[in-house]
């Protein structure tokens, strides 16, 4: 195992901002930390990275404390992002990339790859502050990967990009992975997490409240969606025996039923009325266990 937080408390006075937390990611593998704002996360994030001290509890990377003679081998896309506007961007990677131990002709290579990457070579002597909000995101990606960490820290990394530059940041991160670094990541896109995270924790107010194997937590939860079309009014449905949410949509219904045999009553009940187009069971989606566990919509 590669990063382990074991009973980590951070306490501020009498606020605990995290409370009691334990996971261990191993090597290539993505963990999803995922909670509502205010849950703790970013301080556990900083706590990783050995910005702040738990209170209470170890964090281990390789079996040792992590400090400043980790940093060279650690990566971090802060949520808030922090570059320096009036710079060229050459400049500021290449700037930063020497920081983490790297010769300014390695840095300035390794560069112009993830620009082309990106399809973006033309802003290699572009000021920060002269590019969108989104090609800003590609440099601040840049500079925390510029330096190959083992360990990355993402925080948001998607938030501000179209879905053309989602998918080019993403195939990017799932290479990393498949290339060896460790990378906890964190989103309040639900649908990302799901496709890239095999393990995660879910916070709230400082504590885990989920905590595993994303396919065990979904087995676990008991609850199931039924997406139903039908060419007949579907209304009867919503205070159907078993059915504990109904959300009309364009085409039919989503329901959110309490297991297989509700679901066979309703398509009992549906076959007699009419045409059915459409009748499927689906797993819950990562979304409908984050609402229930949090008790609160996400941004």
């Amino acid at each position: 195992m590669v990063l382990e937080i074991n009973n980590v408390t951070k306490r501020y006075g009498n606020f605990t901002a995290v409370n009691s937390l334990n996971f261990t990611i191993p090597e290539k593998e993505m963990f999803g930390l995922l909670g509502a704002n205010g849950a703790g996360k970013t301080t556990t994030f900083r706590m990783i990275l050995g910005l702040i001290d738990p209170t209470e509890g170890k964090i281990r990377w390789e079996g040792k404390r992590i400090d400043y003679s980790t940093s060279p081998i650690i990566g971090y896309l802060p949520e808030e992002r922090g570059l320096y506007p009036k710079l060229k961007v050459r400049d500021q990677i290449v700037y930063l990339a020497r920081l983490r131990g790297m010769d300014k002709a390695s840095a300035l290579k390794e560069l112009v790859n993830w620009l082309e990457r990106f399809k973006v070579p033309e802003y290699l002597d572009k000021k920060v502050e002269e590019l969108s909000k989104g090609n800003q995101q590609k440099i601040q990606f840049i500079a925390s990967v510029i330096h190959k960490p083992r360990l990355l820290i993402l925080d948001e990394p998607f938030s501000g990009l179209d879905p053309v530059n989602v998918e080019l940041l993403k195939d990017a991160v799932i290479n990393l992975r498949d290339n060896g670094t460790t990378i906890v990541f964190s989103s309040h896109r639900m649908e990302h997490v799901e496709e890239l995270c095999e393990h995660l924790c879910i916070m709230h107010r400082g504590s885990p409240v989920v905590e595993g194997k994303l396919k065990d937590i979904k087995r676990s939860y008991g609850k199931k969606n039924v997406a139903v079309h039908a060419d007949f009014d579907l209304a009867f449905l919503d205070g159907f025996p078993g059915v504990t949410k109904s959300k009309t949509t364009t085409e039919g219904r989503i329901l959110q039923v309490t297991g297989e045999d509700a679901a066979e009553n309703i398509l009992r009940e549906l076959v007699p009325r009419g045409f059915v187009r459409k009748f499927e069971l689906m797993e819950p989606s990562l979304n409908d266990i984050f609402i229930e566990k949090v008790g609160a919509a996400y941004e």
